[in-house]
């Protein structure tokens, strides 16, 4: 229902209609706990009010106890309807004594539980009831005013301290969902890690399976060794692909209560081992590798330097096959590493298509923006696709 329409309604609607989505929740043992503490606190309000009553009529005494018997049992609706309570207590303590102490607790609960807009509706009711009670029961040492003006402070005490009571809650509702989202974004971004390895490692290592088999597809005239030459790098290959997916495996099984068992990073070291490889799949690879040096280069930069090679030499295999891939790295402490693989766009005759993800070239920025470092790629006005990254070395 509209808030805005709320306040036209009786006190004894906006109990039931009060916005709670759903049933009701169940009561925790900290819940009955806190509801047993309210009564029993109300209850005991109410005793000791009861001595107050002493010179007044009978009748009036015991309408009074019924009614402070009603409302300490309503003391248990609090939790599902304390606007709708509060309302209703309202009238009742215009000239009821023995309602304060569960109508405090009314009070209470909305400041906690409800919106500020609330507590300014029930206080209205509260304010005014205040009025023709204070005039028919003054307390004899502070007069008319007195009684307003104490009731008036407790009701401000008590709002004061249900707010900060709800603060308090909300901020630590607050920090457990930044918690939540901090842990949920860690999570997001170590599997964007691992997936980002899959692919740079599985990828390379399938397409060298495909560039295989796309050669003895083709190559009808082949001799039976180098059909055996072919199936036993395909075997090997397949191997190796297996190996590098139990490591991923293995690292998505990782309880994290050791070591995380990470499979080893390449580095510079292993360069030359990546281009040979693809020159034993068929490629004509012409490296130009110039790092001044070389046994130098952190294993983070030379980690980065192997995944932009393999990514141009597993995008060269996949869009232009049998073309040559000119593979150049360069630099040295200071000015930084760049790394260039350059190959013909277009590729003649026939060839087997092999299908990618598209997601290489968005990891490796990634990549390679985590370095510090910058990506390129493009074909260029001479018909030439470059991949082309530079990498921060520092001196």
């Amino acid at each position: 229902m509209s808030t805005e329409y709320r306040w036209l309604l009786p006190a004894a609607l906006i109990g039931t209609l009060e916005e709670r989505p759903g049933r009701p929740a169940r009561r925790t043992p900290r819940d009955w706990a806190v509801d047993i503490t309210m009564f029993v606190l109300a209850c005991l309000i109410t005793l000791v009010f009861l001595g107050d009553l002493a010179g007044r009529p009978r009748e009036v005494v015991v309408a009074e106890q019924v009614l402070g018997a009603l409302s300490c049992a309503a003391v248990w609706l609090r939790r599902r309807w304390p606007v709708g309570l509060a309302l209703t207590l309202a009238p009742l303590s215009a000239f009821s004594l023995l309602v304060s102490g569960p109508l405090l607790i009314a009070v209470f609960t909305v400041a906690v539980h409800r919106p500020f807009r609330y507590i300014v509706l029930i206080m209205v009711p509260h304010l005014l009831a205040l009025l023709p009670y204070g005039w028919l029961y003054p307390d004899p040492e502070f007069g008319f005013a007195g009684t307003i003006l104490v009731a008036v402070l407790v009701y401000l005490v008590l709002i004061a301290w249900g707010m900060l009571t709800r603060s308090r809650r909300q901020i630590v509702v607050t920090l457990r969902e930044r918690a939540d989202q901090a842990a949920e974004q860690a999570r997001r971004l170590e599997r964007e890690r691992i997936a980002r390895e899959m692919h740079d490692v599985l990828a390379h290592r399938l397409t060298l399976l495909s560039l295989h088999a796309g050669a003895l597809e083709f190559r009808k005239d082949a001799s039976a060794e180098e059909i055996a030459t072919a199936a036993g790098a395909i075997r090997s290959g397949a191997h190796e692909a297996l190996q590098d997916l139990r490591e991923v495996i293995g690292v998505l099984r990782w309880d994290r209560q050791g070591e995380a068992p990470e499979p080893p990073q390449p580095t510079m070291a292993d360069l030359n081992g990546l281009l040979e490889a693809s020159r034993k799949a068929g490629m004509e690879v012409r490296p130009a590798l110039r790092v001044s040096g070389e046994p130098e280069v952190p294993a983070a930069l030379g980690r980065t330097v192997y995944r932009v090679v393999q990514e141009g030499l597993t995008n060269a295999r996949k869009h232009a096959p049998g073309v040559p891939v000119t593979v150049a790295v360069d630099g040295a402490p200071g000015p930084g590493l760049t790394v260039e693989i350059r190959n013909p766009a277009r590729t003649p005759g026939r060839h087997t298509v092999i299908p990618g993800s598209g997601t290489g070239l968005i990891g490796l920025a990634e990549r390679t923006g985590l370095a510090g470092g910058r990506l390129e790629h493009g074909t260029r006005p001479d018909g030439d696709y470059v991949l082309r990254a530079w990498l921060p070395w520092p001196s």
